[in-house]
């Protein structure tokens, strides 16, 4: 059973989607990724997007480590059903709504963001049809709604290429845990700009 790992509600078992409807992120993929971004001190005070959300852990882990709002995109029903339910455990344990869910398709809900609205931390779990066309397309809809600083996320299989990154997005760091593959981005960078740091090794 996953879990929140630490923070205010470490420890907190969380729902998971029923079947194999999504492809939850590891609790030892989660671990590492967390490690990772609190040496990048990110997760405090940051506001929080989890697109393709799934079950949310990845949103909710942020809140119980000190993410001041986080948002939790998920357009399945069940699924999102899943996200506030777990969005509920946080919220309860910080006393105030720190965790929102927003049952949505990601390119709508970035088509709704307020122009200004922007976050510090961004997590895409995309499901594996989404083609890297399609990908890369929501990633440059992301892009104007990236605080300065922020960092970005994304999970796909191993087996998947690199993602295609707009201008003005470059990945600077990349892992791989088994089966999943995890790469790192950063605002600020016009394309062809600077190289991104290798950081491909496997995990011990």
């Amino acid at each position: 059973m996953s879990r929140i790992i630490a923070g205010a509600a470490g420890g907190t078992p969380l729902v998971s989607v029923p079947g194999s409807l999504t492809r939850p992120t590891t609790d030892r993929v989660k671990e590492a990724l967390f490690s990772r971004l609190d040496a990048f001190e990110v997760i405090a005070d940051a506001r929080v997007l989890d697109l393709y959300a799934g079950s949310g852990s990845l949103g909710v882990e942020s809140a119980s480590r000190g993410a001041l709002t986080v948002d939790l995109v998920e357009f399945d029903g069940k699924a999102s059903e899943v996200c506030q339910r777990n969005a509920g455990l946080v919220n309860t344990v910080a006393r105030r709504k720190v965790v929102s869910v927003h049952r949505s398709k990601v390119e709508s809900f970035l088509d709704r963001a307020a122009e200004g609205t922007r976050w510090d931390l961004v997590f895409l779990d995309p499901p594996y049809p989404l083609d890297e066309i399609a990908l890369a397309a929501v990633l440059a809809k992301l892009l104007p709604h990236l605080a300065e600083g922020a960092v970005v996320v994304v999970e796909r299989s191993a087996r998947t290429p690199e993602p295609s990154w707009p201008g003005g997005m470059e990945r600077f760091a990349e892992k791989k845990y088994g089966e999943t593959r995890l790469w790192f981005a950063e605002p600020g960078v016009e394309a062809g700009d600077g190289a991104a740091e290798p950081d491909a090794g496997a995990a011990d």
